[in-house]
């Protein structure tokens, strides 16, 4: 069970927040015991392995009602419709979103947290910069970073898949388009697992505390940043917005939280793509020398990996309005979760779902990106690095296992690793064929 900390000597609201947070723990926990599919989803060890789950909620139909008040939808076809669905939006009919705790963080996710017209609005600013021909010019750097940090890595013999390669790669790229100085990837790493982890809620206090210092550090980076780029642009993503605030296109509160936004997103689930992916090849054998003699199967990994274990296995959607779903007539502001997850292993679309298999051939016909207007910005970005990081561990290091525990992250609607010691007893020399 997940509880929170105690608050120890915080502040009144601290304190009452910790209560809260122990209670719904509580009350959380107790439905998960009495079988409830959703609330077993917040706990570990159901958590750890959500796909039992998935397949009981497939089981019992295709939109579930859970004794939490949301509805569960667990098949592709219910889950692309609700997340297509004009009728659907991210905020409830009053304009709120979320968990109300975070604005005492002042976290702000810009795109995911808004709805048309304001949605649409900021995603067409910040969409050319994530144009896959566009992304293509970066591909060089991408390679030449991925060896850089495997050599660093292979130096140490055993070192953390995570730590040591998954997690810098994407920070380092997702910098560098944003102008940003090169920054500490562990100090980034921590950001990440800080905001990101939001997602699911606020955990603890301690929660609180880290997403208020991350949220702090980060506007402060970013409000510099914004006055440089004003003084001397350049050919980065923030120079684009700040012409974009100049022209009264957005305020500078959404231009420091859409910088927010692209750099935690901008990695986050990167990271995870890549330690999701490496974790099944490594446990399947037959996979893992399939993509070391054939590395352009690099891309087939990537899709597999995103149908089979996505870095994101839910999300929320509110009905605007009266809508049916699955056969089912929802209330205005009935909220929906469409389990992403579960939808990449509905054998309706499917064959061999729950089978890991990097040949399949597909490209797609997942939901792991999201669907509809809320699709992934940064999936191009994500897809492109993921390939070169899978492709460069195949070259470089085809004698690659695990060597120790690995650590799953404590988060149910984010899905990956903490740590995956690994090691390798051969290495390619130069590390390109």
């Amino acid at each position: 069970m997940t509880t929170a900390e105690p608050a120890g000597t915080g502040s009144p609201a601290e304190l009452n927040l910790g209560l809260r947070l122990v209670l719904h723990g509580a009350v959380t926990w107790s439905i998960a015991r009495l079988g409830d599919p959703v609330a077993r989803l917040l706990h570990a060890p159901w958590r750890r392995d959500p796909y039992p789950i998935y397949r009981q909620l497939r089981a019992r139909g295709p939109l579930v009602r859970s004794r939490l008040g949301v509805w569960a939808a667990s098949t592709y076809e219910v889950c692309d419709a609700v997340l297509r669905d004009r009728r659907f939006g991210v905020r409830t009919s009053d304009g709120s979103y979320g968990d109300p705790t975070t604005a005492a963080v002042g976290l702000q996710l810009s795109l995911l947290e808004l709805d048309p017209p304001d949605h649409t609005r900021l995603r067409k600013l910040a969409a050319p910069a994530f144009r896959p021909r566009k992304l293509e010019n970066y591909r060089q750097r991408i390679e030449d970073s991925a060896h850089e940090l495997l050599d660093r890595a292979l130096a140490k013999g055993e070192f953390d898949l995570i730590r040591d390669f998954a997690s810098p790669l994407p920070i380092r790229v997702i910098c560098e388009l944003l102008g940003l100085p090169e920054l500490g990837a562990e100090r980034l790493a921590v950001h990440g697992a800080a905001l990101s982890g939001a997602l699911d809620g606020i955990r603890s206090i301690r929660h609180l505390r880290q997403m208020r210092a991350s949220t702090l550090e980060l506007n402060e980076l970013f409000g510099d940043l914004i006055e440089q780029r004003r003084r001397q642009p350049g050919e980065d993503i923030v120079s684009d917005l700040v012409t974009a605030l100049d022209q009264d296109k957005l305020d500078s509160a959404e231009l420091v939280q859409m910088c927010d936004l692209l750099l935690v997103a901008g990695f986050e689930t990167t990271v995870n793509l890549i330690g999701n992916g490496v974790l099944a090849l490594l446990e399947r054998p037959d996979q893992w020398r399939l993509l070391c003699d054939d590395p352009d199967l690099a891309v087939g990994v990537v899709e597999e990996t995103l149908r089979w274990d996505p870095p994101v296995q839910t999300t929320m959607r509110i009905a605007h309005e009266p809508v049916e779903v699955a056969g089912r007539l929802l209330p205005r502001n009935s909220a929906v979760l469409p389990m992403l997850g579960a939808a990449g292993r509905d054998p309706a679309v499917h064959f061999a779902p729950d089978r890991f298999d990097i040949t399949r051939g597909t490209r797609g016909d997942h939901l792991a990106f999201s669907s509809g207007i809320h699709y992934c910005l940064g999936a191009p970005l994500a897809r492109l690095e993921s390939e070169i990081a899978f492709r460069c561990l195949a070259t470089r290091v085809p004698e690659l296992r695990r060597s120790g525990a690995l650590v799953r992250r404590p988060t149910s609607v984010i899905h990956g690793l903490s740590a995956l010691p690994v090691a390798a007893s051969k290495a390619t020399a130069g590390g390109r064929r």
